[in-house]
């Protein structure tokens, strides 16, 4: 038998018992708003069963841990793909930040998931493509009355006034260019300390858990810094004997238990190509995920096509015109000047001479011909032409289909991002299941427990009213 000192015994541990059980519970609510946080439940086990002469009797209840209640594989999916979250929204910010450099603004119904190249190009047809368009009309105009200076000094304003906007374009572009490496240099600053701060709580869980029992709030933490890491470059985990949590990018281990062998760092690949590798063996990693790599692929993808294809306008443009324009003759006979200077987007420019005096535009195709309109009419009919440089289109379609082009990049970016958070959403809601914090059930374990606690302490009255009875007995 107990007796009634084993009984004692048995009401002090249920009150500990219950205690716990209300601790816990607290700790629950008070974090109910913490999205890093995974409930916990108290594990409690009958007491040792003591051998009578009426069998077996139990003496009791008692705590035997601390469970942590979470799914292990939601935990890596979410881990997972916040790597691809991270990849496509640096990507959708880089190509929206483009677009409004670019001063081109998209068509919402232009962006939808079925959203067309020519719906694209109609949304974003407003600059450039306004500008070129001026630019063949103001020679149409010149050729309709070559002898006109207004006609040429409208030209020559049109012409700069194009000019300066792929000057613009081009300069914004490559400042967004600068911008997107300077964001992989502080994203590639924030992956290095999420991997200093998972090897230190890698160390702390360690010395935590040595005695026994879980470090549920540090490890609650490390996966925090482990969904972080993810959304800033894509990692492979595995978990060592003693818990900890080993990193490796690209086959290349970061984090081994307590200690950060390798960290990351930025190079530059060759003309200015910023990459990644790691900052001890040097190694180039090749990565397919996160906002690290999403920025980068930005950069080298769609804007750098859109740089291109600028350059290649530009350039196209020059060229063709200096090409007839150069056999041309102004209206005091002379012949031989270029209309365009610069090779590319960013140094096209009209030629300083025409913006004081009109009258050198070599709008004829002879000299001393006043009303000849042989060169501005051919370069009015240039804007009509196709061109094998531009993929045999005309200058304005060819700009359009650029624009479009990246237009369905940054569509395609939208899309992505959509389709992540929805399937994130469906990922956290199914953790949340598992391991939120629910305020109705644990205002009913919390109740629970204080009841339990009530009768406890009920037991320990009782055992200690059946003591004094026997002990006035005695007396």
């Amino acid at each position: 038998m107990l007796g009634l000192f084993g009984l004692l015994n048995m009401g002090a541990r249920s009150l500990q018992v219950q205690q716990s059980g209300v601790e816990i519970a607290g700790q629950n609510l008070s974090n109910i708003n913490n999205p890093a946080y995974a409930r916990q439940r108290l594990q409690v086990q009958t007491s040792l069963v003591i051998p009578t002469a009426l069998g077996p009797e139990g003496t009791g209840i008692q705590a035997v841990g601390i469970q942590q209640i979470r799914n292990s594989l939601l935990d890596s999916q979410i881990a997972s793909e916040s790597s691809v979250g991270g990849y496509w929204n640096s990507q959708q910010s880089a190509l929206e930040n483009a677009q409004i450099q670019l001063g081109e603004f998209f068509n919402q119904a232009a962006s939808s998931v079925d959203s067309s190249a020519t719906a694209g190009s109609a949304a974003l047809s407003q600059g450039i493509a306004a500008q070129l368009s001026g630019f063949f009309n103001s020679w149409q105009s010149v050729a309709a009355n070559p002898a006109s200076l207004t006609a040429r000094q409208a030209l020559v304003n049109q012409s700069q006034g194009l000019a300066d906007s792929l000057n613009q374009a081009s300069q914004r572009l490559s400042s967004l260019s600068d911008s997107l490496d300077s964001s992989v240099n502080t994203d590639i600053g924030s992956a290095n300390q999420a991997l200093s701060d998972i090897a230190d709580l890698n160390k702390q869980i360690a010395i935590g858990e040595m005695s026994g029992g879980t470090a549920n709030d540090l490890r609650d933490l490390r996966q925090q810094k482990l969904e972080q890491l993810g959304a800033l470059v894509n990692f492979d985990a595995s978990t060592g004997a003693d818990g900890s949590v080993n990193i490796s990018v690209n086959g290349t281990q970061l984090v081994s238990g307590q200690q950060v062998v390798d960290t990351l760092q930025s190079y530059n690949a060759g003309g200015g190509q910023l990459l990644v590798r790691t900052a001890t063996s040097a190694t180039p990693l090749t990565l397919t995920g996160g906002s690290i790599q999403g920025t980068i692929a930005a950069r080298d993808g769609a804007l750098k096509t859109i740089r291109d294809q600028l350059d290649s306008l530009a350039s196209t443009l020059v060229g063709q015109v200096n090409g007839i324009y150069v056999n041309g003759y102004d209206l005091h006979g002379n012949t031989g000047a270029t209309f365009f200077s610069g090779t590319d987007a960013a140094t096209i420019g009209v030629n300083n001479t025409l913006q004081t005096d009109p009258s050198l535009v070599q709008a004829g195709g002879a000299p001393a011909a006043t009303g000849d309109n042989t060169i501005a009419l051919s370069l009015a009919q240039l804007g009509e032409q196709s061109n094998a440089a531009l993929n045999n289109q005309t200058f304005s379609q060819a700009y359009d289909l650029d624009v479009a082009g990246f237009g369905n990049s940054l569509s395609n970016a939208n899309n992505q991002v959509s389709n992540y958070t929805a399937l994130n959403t469906m990922l956290l809601n199914q953790r949340d299941s598992v391991s939120g914090v629910s305020l109705e059930e644990e205002m009913t374990s919390l109740i629970t427990f204080q009841k339990a606690y009530q009768a406890s302490g009920k037991i320990i009255t009782t055992v200690d009213e059946m003591l004094q009875v026997l002990v006035n007995l005695k007396t």
